[in-house]
């Protein structure tokens, strides 16, 4: 399942350096988290010191990920799903390399190999492939619903009737004739202001 347009190099430097930024930032949330849940008082420096290891596995895990996703990218000169297994099963080692026993490291990065390439098949967003061929903003599709759709204005009227804020043309005139008829009461016409379609 390979892209039909042709394929541009990537900076793997580039976007390693922002995975490891975006995903080290993460890591000093959870650390944070981690170090706020601990029963003794660590202080501001325990994020770093006692529970810093989390900020370092999460910064490499998401540098390996970007480098080797895109260094398998420039190098097979393909945007297909094996590049995001690669960077998985990679990222996913160093997760099981912190147990020290070869069947997690290959669990985990097998594991992560799998989520990954999975994403990246699925067109990398949560709303499948269809989002692949171009974002379409969700507003704007249903501006085009409505325009290719589109009522007149008295056929609106013929069907719902008038009042609640949906009135024709010389609807003043009408409502001055009906009052009239029916309680006797001289209305002031007020001229109407054109209606914009």
């Amino acid at each position: 399942m390979t892209d039909q347009t042709p394929f541009h190099p990537r900076d793997a430097i580039a976007s390693t350096t922002n995975a490891v930024l975006l995903n080290g930032a993460a890591g000093v949330l959870i650390s944070g988290v981690q170090n706020t849940l601990a029963k003794e008082n660590r202080g501001i420096f325990g994020l770093f010191t006692k529970t810093g290891g989390t900020v370092a596995m999460f910064a490499a895990v998401g540098g390996t990920y970007a480098f080797i996703k895109d260094a398998s990218a420039n190098l097979r000169e393909t945007n297909d799903p094996w590049n995001a297994a690669l960077g998985g099963f990679f990222g996913g080692a160093l997760l099981g390399i912190r147990t020290g026993r070869i069947p997690y490291v290959i669990g985990f990065g097998a594991g992560l190999a799998t989520l990954l390439a999975s994403f990246d098949a699925g067109g990398n967003h949560w709303r499948g492939s269809k989002w692949r061929e171009g974002y379409v903003d969700d507003v704007a599709r249903r501006e085009s619903i409505r325009s290719t759709r589109r009522r007149a204005y008295e056929e609106t009227i013929e069907e719902i009737g008038e009042g609640r804020g949906v009135y024709g043309p010389g609807y003043a005139e009408r409502r001055a004739a009906r009052l009239k008829e029916k309680y006797g009461v001289e209305v002031p016409v007020e001229h109407e202001k054109p209606y914009a379609y």
